[in-house]
C-alpha cells in the first residue's frame, strides 16, 4: 500500500505509455516543415519539478494537464485535424487516466493542506493549456500548428509520467 493511501493501476502508466504512442501516429506533417512555427509555451516545470514534491501535487497537476488535453482533443477542431480512429482511441485512453486519477485524488485531497498547493499548481497548467489554445487561434489552426501542439503534449505528458512513476515508485519504497 502507499504512504498516502492511493494506487493508481498498473494499467494508468500503459495507458500513459499506450496515450503517446497515438500521439506519436496521429503525425501528418514533418515537424522538420513546422520549425517556424515553433513556441515556447513555458511548460509550468517549476510546478512538477520532482525534488520534493507531494504525491499529491504531482497527481493533481497530473490531472490538470490530462483533463486539458482531453478537452483540447474533444474540440471539433481537433476532429478536423486528426485521424478520427486514432483520436477516439487517445481519448478513450485519455479518460480512462482521468478515472485513475480522479480516484486517487478525492483520497489524497482529503488531506488539509492539499487543496492549496493543488489549487496553484492546477492554474499553472491551465495557462499553460490556455496559451495553446491562443496559439492554435492565431495560427488559425493550420496544419503546422496542430503539429507543434501534438509535439508540445507528448513532451509535456512524457515529462509528467515520467515524475509520475517516481512518486509512485517512492511510494512503494522502490529506488
Amino acid at each position: 500500500g502507499g504512504s498516502l493511501g492511493c494506487e493508481l493501476p498498473q494499467s494508468h502508466v500503459l495507458d500513459s505509455i499506450q496515450n503517446l504512442r497515438l500521439l506519436g501516429q496521429m503525425r501528418r506533417l514533418s515537424p522538420l516543415s513546422c520549425l517556424k512555427d515553433r513556441r515556447d509555451f513555458r511548460f509550468p516545470w517549476q510546478q512538477v519539478d520532482g525534488s520534493q514534491l507531494q504525491k499529491v501535487r504531482v497527481m493533481s497537476v497530473h490531472h490538470e494537464m490530462v483533463q486539458q488535453a482531453f478537452q483540447l482533443l474533444l474540440s471539433e477542431r481537433a476532429s478536423a485535424a486528426w485521424d478520427k480512429t486514432l483520436l477516439d482511441h487517445v481519448r478513450t485512453g485519455l479518460h480512462q487516466q482521468l478515472e485513475h486519477l480522479e480516484s486517487c485524488l478525492v483520497q489524497l485531497v482529503t488531506e488539509e493542506d492539499s487543496a492549496q498547493s493543488y489549487g496553484s499548481a492546477s492554474l499553472e497548467m491551465k495557462r499553460y493549456f490556455q496559451r495553446i489554445r491562443l496559439y492554435l487561434k492565431e495560427k488559425k489552426y493550420s496544419g503546422c500548428a496542430w503539429e507543434v501542439i501534438r509535439v508540445e503534449i507528448m513532451r509535456s505528458f512524457s515529462l509528467s509520467t515520467t515524475l509520475e512513476e517516481r512518486v509512485m515508485n517512492e511510494d512503494m519504497g522502490l529506488p
